[in-house]
């Protein structure tokens, strides 16, 4: 299976083109929903997650971000605000470039502009996916095509079982079901032999 676009740019040239490091502790808050982008953003350690929260206080995440992995690109691109707020999931450490610069770079360098652009399409197609599972299939669906995705954004075997690093909360809030849905879903999985729990860990 071919593994997906995963378009992190060297540390090293992002240093020279003027980025700095940054570490943030697990909640904290690195922009929020309906603020400009000043900053091109990249994890180094850690995990990014990037939400939106209703009146209600219900997290839907539209995202989680691993190390050598980019978050919030579009308002680089269009000028507009975050559709969505970026909060640190765990301990993490960031790697920051200027808003200007990171467009000069990707002037300067066609490989890493085209890269980005199979990243975003490949984002698009996520979002558009996930948007159809909520709004036409059941939990069993909405579960499944999850991590499915999961696995083929980051090249696992299709068929062999992988660990999936999410927890049954991260999973509900990223198909729109309550946690104690995606808990009966996935023993309903294990009791059909589609998945595996073991130490409390989901293999799929």
């Amino acid at each position: 299976m071919q593994k997906q676009v995963n378009c992190d740019i060297d540390v090293d040239l992002l240093l020279a083109w003027g980025a700095t490091f940054h570490t943030y502790q697990r909640g904290h808050v690195l922009f929020c929903e309906g603020d400009l982008a000043h900053f091109y953003y990249q994890v180094v350690e850690g995990k990014i997650k990037m939400c939106n929260t209703n009146d209600e206080g219900r997290e839907f995440i539209q995202g989680i971000f691993e190390p050598g992995e980019s978050f919030g690109e579009p308002p680089l691109f269009d000028g507009g605000s975050y559709p969505a707020s970026a909060v640190a999931d765990e301990q993490c450490t960031i790697i920051r470039l200027r808003k200007e610069n990171f467009l000069q770079l990707l002037k300067d360098n066609f490989e890493i502009h085209f890269c980005f652009t199979q990243t975003l399409a490949r984002r698009l197609r996520y979002k558009s996916l996930m948007s159809k599972e909520i709004s036409s299939y059941g939990p069993l669906h909405r579960v499944t095509t999850l991590l499915q995705e999961y696995k083929k954004g980051r090249g696992m075997k299709e068929n062999e079982l992988s660990k999936i690093e999410l927890t049954r909360q991260q999973i509900a809030d990223m198909t729109g079901l309550r946690v104690e849905t995606v808990i009966r879903t996935i023993r309903q999985m294990q009791d059909a032999g589609n998945l595996k729990i073991e130490k409390g860990k989901v293999y799929f």
